[in-house]
């Protein structure tokens, strides 16, 4: 069962994970991205979104933004101390905590996201493809979702509507967009290993069926 959603924004930063410090986007959605978008309009443990092309629609541009951010977490240590009787502090003082970075980030942006779902295991048994369509459809057509999906970082919301047209007119832009992210392997909880593939840019089309994915 297929789906096709239209997203744009002002916004959006798809961070490459080799950049440590300063955020810099990948030129296009990532399919994790577009996956979780999905998510956040309809999620359920008897499907899984398969995320097939991304058609970019607006020309990419970017632009230099600066963005407040902490600059630490939660200590995992004071947590345990606190569930053992300590005192240690459970917040972070962002007025303590805050710096300034920058980013590099997308603006204007605009895609369709084409996708299907597959069953999963955990599905009920009145579960089925047909209920599950319906359900997306409508979900799109009403503007609901569970959160608000975003663009890569939470304060780039997107907004979204289900694509009804046929044809979907996108750049007129090819180009090698090198390794990209794909996704993160969580089967050993203990090494979480990101997942890349080579991408490329398709006449304003990001092609995601048959990658090979490298970790």
């Amino acid at each position: 069962m297929s789906v096709k959603v239209e997203v744009w924004g002002d916004y959006a930063c798809f961070s490459r994970p080799e950049m440590k410090v300063e955020r810099v986007s990948y030129d296009v959605m990532t399919p994790s991205a577009a996956r979780g978008i999905l998510d956040a309009v309809f999620w359920h443990p008897g499907l899984k979104w398969v995320i097939d092309e991304i058609y970019v629609l607006s020309p990419i541009g970017m632009t230099n933004i600066k963005r407040n951010e902490v600059k630490c977490k939660i200590s995992g240590s004071n947590v345990k101390s606190v569930m053992t009787g300590g005192r240690s502090a459970l917040y972070l003082s962002t007025s303590d905590e805050i710096q300034q970075r920058s980013a590099l980030v997308l603006q204007n942006v605009h895609y369709v996201i084409c996708a299907h779902f597959e069953m999963t295991e955990n599905a009920a048994k009145s579960d089925n493809p047909g209920k599950f369509q319906d359900i997306v459809k409508r979900r799109l057509r009403r503007g609901q979702c569970y959160h608000q999906p975003y663009l890569g970082c939470r304060e780039f919301s997107a907004a979204f509507r289900e694509w009804q047209e046929e044809e979907i007119p996108s750049i007129n832009e090819t180009r090698d967009l090198g390794y990209m992210l794909w996704d993160l392997d969580y089967h050993d909880k203990a090494n979480i290993r990101p997942q890349f593939f080579r991408a490329k840019l398709d006449r304003g089309v990001l092609h995601l069926k048959d990658c090979e994915i490298v970790s």
